[in-house]
């Protein structure tokens, strides 16, 4: 075979060692004496060919932080999703279909209608969640604003529950089930009972926390005393609290209301309604206070409190955590408590707030799994969540508004939120398409450091 190093020109044969000569091999040297020898390559070839390069400046030091950052990767995949989106507007927008009939001949006409058909739905989805031009007067160019707060506000509060669980290494997906539990209590409380004003409606928010924290805290108990997967309990515990909610509904005394057929509860009393922020005009109401308090202490408990260091060692090693001292059982139980009593704040928000005419079992509206959505999105983190949670709050409240006004299927909107949950479970495809560095990659040391190594070998 032909040596490997030889050039295009070199005949075979020539400029070969006699036979007689014994050819040295030179030694395997060690990976440690690998790595020193390429940075000392690189160090080399730098400007002068050697010495010490000054670091980068501080401006370089942020943007590369940023690239290589979490927040970047939540910000990216929420733009790939509308791009796609964007993609499926305009195809099933009827005059892109037939615009393209004939695009070889007129492809303007094509692209104007591709244009018209993204433009007006993006316009309309702004317009139905944070302001409307057309509206005569300021205050009433807002009320898209406050919907979307009001949608946001058991997002928020139910993303906080599971961002919870996800820092202590664990999956709540029993969100549904906590607050269905949550919504009853509180619903009983409000409309069973004769309470003042304020007092009823503490007790019901109390009652309705409760709730939810004692039916998240059957899986806690059951994760650390007999180690069952929490994933497998709160699913399971779904369908025992949406049955059990469903036939209550359906018993006269429980909570189906008197005198009626129809699986509802009777509407709440005035004495226990949130009341509204900005007047009876907007629908935004006292929950939102209440989220973003909820949020608050969320933030104090992980980063402020021992209980909140605990929780992020378990997270990070339950095993090493266990080592340290740190209850790991009682951390589970502790944690599905808490998340359960958030997640009881969505259902509360969602009964005192919302839907005050009584409801159905259908009162979670599939928050309980987009409150999943959220804290994916949020990173786990309390105003990163709480960020999440305004951001699909507006996509509730201008999906609408794209449907009513431009006819775009409201589905799109679904397909757009997942498409974000899966561009954030796959960070290296988003930074594959931006061309965004690699963080996991092996940093460089300092140059001086491999001056030194490269002088010591």
């Amino acid at each position: 075979m032909s040596d490997p190093t030889m050039s295009r020109g070199d005949a075979p044969g020539a400029n070969q060692p006699d036979a007689d000569v014994a050819i040295e091999e030179p030694a395997a040297a060690s990976p440690e004496q690998g790595a020193a020898a390429e940075d000392a390559v690189a160090t080399a070839s730098g400007p002068g060919g050697g010495g010490e390069v000054p670091p980068p400046s501080k401006w370089l030091t942020m943007l590369n932080q940023i690239a290589t950052g979490n927040a970047i990767i939540s910000v990216l995949a929420v733009l790939l999703a509308l791009i796609v989106g964007a993609i499926m507007i305009a195809f099933t927008d009827e005059g892109v279909q037939e615009t393209i009939g004939y695009f070889f001949a007129r492809p303007g006409d094509t692209f104007a209608a591709i244009w018209d058909s993204v433009a007006g739905a993006y316009s309309a989805l702004f317009q139905g969640s944070i302001y409307n031009f057309r509206r005569d007067t300021f205050l009433a160019g807002i009320r898209p604003l406050t919907e979307t707060l009001t949608f946001a506000t058991p997002l928020i509060a139910g993303g906080l529950g599971v961002a919870l669980t996800f820092r202590v290494g664990m999956f709540n997906i029993g969100g549904r089930g906590q607050m269905l539990i949550a919504a009853s209590v509180a619903g009983w409380i409000a409309f069973g009972f004769d309470l003042p004003w304020g007092v009823h409606m503490l007790v019901a928010l109390l009652g309705g926390i409760v709730g939810g924290a004692l039916w998240a805290g059957i899986a806690g108990v059951l994760k650390a005393r007999t180690g069952a997967h929490e994933v497998i309990l709160t699913i399971m515990l779904n369908y025992v609290a949406f049955y059990l909610v469903s036939w209550m509904l359906r018993t006269p005394g429980l909570l189906q209301a008197p005198g009626s057929s129809n699986p509802k509860t009777p509407a709440m009393k005035e004495t226990a309604v949130f009341p509204y922020l900005l007047g009876p005009q907007y629908n935004l109401h006292f929950g939102f206070v209440l989220a973003v308090l909820a949020t608050v202490l969320v933030w104090w408990i992980l980063s402020r409190s021992s209980l909140g260091f605990k929780f992020r060692a378990v997270g990070i090693n339950p095993n090493a955590a266990r080592v340290a001292g740190i209850n790991v059982k009682g951390m589970y139980v502790y944690a599905f408590l808490i998340s359960g009593a958030l997640l009881g704040l969505a259902g509360v928000s969602q009964v005192l707030g919302t839907v005050t005419s009584g409801f159905t079992a259908g009162i979670d509206a599939g928050i309980g799994f987009d409150a999943i959505t959220v804290a994916l999105l949020g990173r786990s983190t309390p105003w990163g969540t709480f960020a999440a949670g305004i951001l699909f709050g507006a996509f509730k409240a201008g999906g609408f508004s794209m449907q009513a006004a431009e006819g775009v299927p409201i589905e799109i909107v679904l397909v757009v939120q997942s498409l974000i949950v899966l561009f954030i479970a796959a960070p290296p495809l988003v930074r594959t398409i931006f061309g965004l560095p690699d963080p996991e990659g092996r940093k460089k040391r300092t140059r001086k450091n491999v001056t030194k190594e490269a002088k010591a070998q």
